[in-house]
């Protein structure tokens, strides 16, 4: 209960705080970071959570869970038809680039074998621009910069899945069952993606039976318990949940309408619950020992992943595109390392590989420094698209493509 107590704090703080954040380098993300870190052993001793426990895995997975299942809400396929080019560009060259960059800063800083430098690199890869919400949630910026964010933050989470569970496989002491391993992730991400289709597909038929319905205050429930029950059912059977709750969000929004926009408020509020929740607990094991175990090597590393490597292999990416100086930079600089990289650190964490805890030292520590970097800069790199009203909702008219974090961005000031 002590745990609860303390979300129940962090969350009256974060709140009375959020007018403040939303206009200056604050942010809320960042409030419950240092307050699931003041709280732990390694300070006031509150609270006693390490990697192994329970509740970080289940809260890591239930928060990444919710958060691409409200995603996948607001992807716009028509309008991601239209705009593809940009984002393709920086998932197909910008986050290979920067995964191969991280690699072989990993091995030559850290130290550690090639197979876990690549698996650092992979975890690292995807971006969360949840933390850059003063840029993905203003009509102000331009919308094809808006729209690159976006589409890059809710593909590239599924694109380094696979490649994280291969290199697990492959630096685990069973290495040399890679194959059968490799078919195993197949056959998981093949029912993820399954489940995630069919089941929105059944509960939005059922929806039209004559006999069936859902009366207006409990139809915000209809997504809520396709959620619940797809969740359950991946765990069941072995399922990827995370490609099964994207592509569910997207494939509900399509087929029922009605329902996304009967859920978007509850959505919105547990996803940000989840996301809290998840920071507050991560926060609890960013203790000195942690930090004290990372070597120079390693906080060079860090520096260089937040400083250089995004922003480098980024703008490789969109060399030749008609974005200005100023966009490019802004986009170069906004790849923040949120909730898919701490889930697969502690995936890291938790395989046994031989160099296990040494990754994950430096996945949790790039991930902290990110975090506190990325949600401290969104506001004054708003400031130079002449973003002066940071609190508050934009227009509803705003016709950018409203995909994964856009949303969360014009449904709360700030995160």
């Amino acid at each position: 209960m002590v745990l609860v107590a303390v979300f129940g704090v962090a969350l009256l703080v974060a709140v009375l705080l959020s007018g403040l954040a939303a206009r200056t380098i604050l942010s809320t993300s960042f409030l419950f970071l240092v307050g699931g870190a003041l709280v732990s052993d390694g300070f006031l001793g509150l609270i006693h959570i390490t990697p192994d426990s329970d509740i970080v895995a289940v809260t890591a997975d239930l928060a990444l869970f919710a958060v691409l299942f409200t995603d996948g809400m607001h992807v716009s396929f028509p309008a991601l038809r239209s705009a593809w080019k940009n984002p393709a560009r920086a998932l197909g060259l910008g986050m290979p680039l920067a995964f191969v960059f991280m690699a072989l800063v990993t091995h030559y800083l850290v130290g550690l074998d090639w197979t876990t430098s690549f698996l650092v690199g992979a975890v690292l890869a995807p971006t969360d621009p949840v933390f850059a919400s003063a840029i993905v949630g203003r009509k102000e910026v331009p919308a094809r910069l808006r729209q690159l964010l976006n589409v890059e933050s809710g593909i590239n989470d599924g694109l380094a899945l696979p490649v994280v569970l291969l290199l697990i496989a492959a630096a685990g002491p069973a290495a040399g069952s890679a194959e059968a391993s490799a078919s195993k992730i197949a056959l998981e991400l093949a029912l993820g993606l399954v489940f995630g289709v069919v089941l929105p597909l059944l509960v939005s038929g059922l929806v039209r039976f004559r006999l069936l319905g859902a009366e207006p205050k409990l139809q915000p429930l209809l997504p809520l318990a396709t959620g619940v029950i797809l969740y359950a059912a991946c765990h069941l059977t072995h399922a990827n949940p995370y490609l099964a709750a994207f592509s569910a969000g997207a494939v509900l929004a399509s087929v029922s309408p009605e329902s996304k926009h009967a859920f978007e408020p509850l959505g919105e509020s547990i996803a940000e619950l989840a996301k809290f929740a998840a920071l507050l607990v991560f926060g609890a094991l960013l203790t000195p020992q942690l930090f004290g175990d990372l070597s120079w090597g390693g906080y060079a590393a860090v520096v260089l992943a937040i400083v250089l490597i995004r922003p480098a292999s980024l703008l490789l990416s969109l060399i030749g595109t008609h974005f200005d100086r100023r966009e490019k930079l802004a986009a170069a600089w906004f790849g923040p390392k949120g909730f898919a990289s701490v889930v697969y650190g502690l995936l890291v964490l938790q395989s046994g590989i031989p160099q296990a805890e040494e990754a994950y030292t430096l996945i949790a520590v790039c991930i902290a420094f990110s975090i506190i970097a990325h949600s401290s800069t969104d506001v004054p790199v708003a400031r130079m698209f002449r973003v002066i009203d940071l609190v508050g909702i934009p227009d509803a008219d705003d016709p950018v493509l409203h995909t994964p974090t856009e949303a969360n961005g014009a449904a709360h000031a700030r995160t």
